[in-house]
């Protein structure tokens, strides 16, 4: 099996990191090209084993998956770079933010099986939350070896790609609201007069805690809630200041306005690529 890279920035690296660690693909099997970063190129190699080319035509030859990782404003240059070397039997998996599959399809000007993917950043240590769509030319095992190699960093749901913008919003900026608010918690415990690197350890290992809590509990994240805030107690009196600030509305809007942006970048990046 043949997989190629064209970009190969972070998303690109995290997912050829998951492709060797699981053993979905052999190391010579992956192909990686970028703009003109020579350099990353040989770091690539040097750190995997894969191979890295500018032949367009070596790069795309035999392809069982093209991976597509440019920056969205770089979309239209590359795309019609790599038009000419492709051909109905190419499977074309897109990692950009904003570009919808049709624009995709008029671009290479072929009609082939094209999926769009949103993964986020967690994609480096293998935690990503990845949502994919396909275009109607998808096989089942196009998608499932898809599903294989986007589950290799993370979790994978597939979706309508109508869906894609409001994912973005939720879990691709998702890692960010985190980051958050680990931010404040560490900014309170050192109000409150906590040793920094203790506090970190203990807000990491909470949040790990409350993730698998989630996970493997079955329960609704508000019954687990209910169940450590005791009336009287100190949870309760913590979470009552939520309540009194708004954050919990805050972070409805907060996930909204991230939503509204992807599609405003969307409609930005595809009329500048098309001007």
């Amino acid at each position: 099996m043949k997989i190629s890279f064209i970009g190969a920035g972070s998303m690109a690296e995290a997912m050829i990191a998951g492709l060797i660690e699981k053993k979905i693909c052999r190391q010579d099997s992956i192909y990686a090209t970028n703009r003109n970063d020579q350099v990353k190129m040989a770091e690539l190699e040097q750190r995997y084993g894969i191979r890295t080319t500018y032949e367009m035509e070596e790069l795309l030859r035999d392809a069982d998956m093209i991976v597509f990782a440019v920056k969205p404003k770089d979309a239209g240059e590359a795309l019609s770079k790599i038009q000419p070397y492709l051909n109905s039997n190419a499977f074309f998996v897109s990692v950009m933010a904003g570009i919808p599959i049709d624009f995709i399809e008029n671009k290479i000007k072929t009609k082939c099986a094209i999926a769009r993917a949103m993964p986020n950043t967690s994609a480096s240590v293998g935690k990503s939350a990845t949502a994919i769509s396909f275009n109607e030319l998808v096989s089942n095992r196009q998608k499932e070896l898809a599903i294989s190699i986007f589950s290799a960093i993370g979790m994978t749901a597939i979706v309508e790609e109508n869906q894609l913008d409001a994912i973005t919003g939720l879990s691709g900026s998702g890692p960010a609201y985190i980051y958050y608010i680990v931010e404040a918690m560490e900014q309170s415990a050192q109000e409150i007069g906590l040793e920094r690197e203790t506090a970190k350890q203990l807000i990491i290992q909470t949040l790990i805690g409350a993730a698998d809590m989630l996970s493997s509990s079955g329960k609704e994240a508000a019954e687990l809630r209910k169940a450590v805030t005791s009336p009287g107690g100190t949870t309760e009196a913590g979470i009552e200041v939520l309540r009194q600030k708004g954050v919990e509305e805050a972070f409805i809007e907060c996930i909204k306005a991230a939503t509204e942006q992807s599609i405003k970048l969307g409609h930005i990046h595809q009329s500048k690529l098309t001007t």
